[in-house]
């Protein structure tokens, strides 16, 4: 069983949603139920992958917990963007939120890499 904790990768993810988070505390309250909810959970989901990947029993498992964090990745990446688009942050965050997804994601390939060797 490994420590999800060790793993880089998910300590990037933690911090990136604890970022989501703070940052959507200042979204309208009417998408509280929407976009809030729905970026939250996708960012969460990052993080709760990788660890629930890191106690499965084999590599593939752990490349499939990946891709679905790959996926959720993805996922906040169009959210951020709408975001963007809606007027709900300024240009300076969406550029930061949208680097820091965009290297979670390279680093979570490059772990699924890692692990088909």
């Amino acid at each position: 069983m490994r420590d999800f904790r060790k793993y880089n990768i998910w300590k990037l993810s933690h911090s990136f949603t604890l970022k989501v988070y703070d940052i959507t505390k200042h979204y309208p309250k009417d998408e509280i139920y929407g976009i809030i909810s729905q970026l939250r959970r996708a960012s969460s989901s990052i993080p709760t992958n990788i660890s629930e990947g890191c106690g499965r029993d084999s590599d593939s498992e752990f490349n499939r917990f990946l891709t679905i964090a790959l996926g959720s990745a993805s996922e906040v990446e169009y959210l951020i963007i709408l975001s963007k688009d809606l007027n709900y942050i300024d240009e300076n965050s969406y550029i930061n939120l949208n680097e820091e997804v965009n290297i979670i994601k390279r680093k979570i390939y490059s772990l699924k890499q890692k692990l088909k060797k």
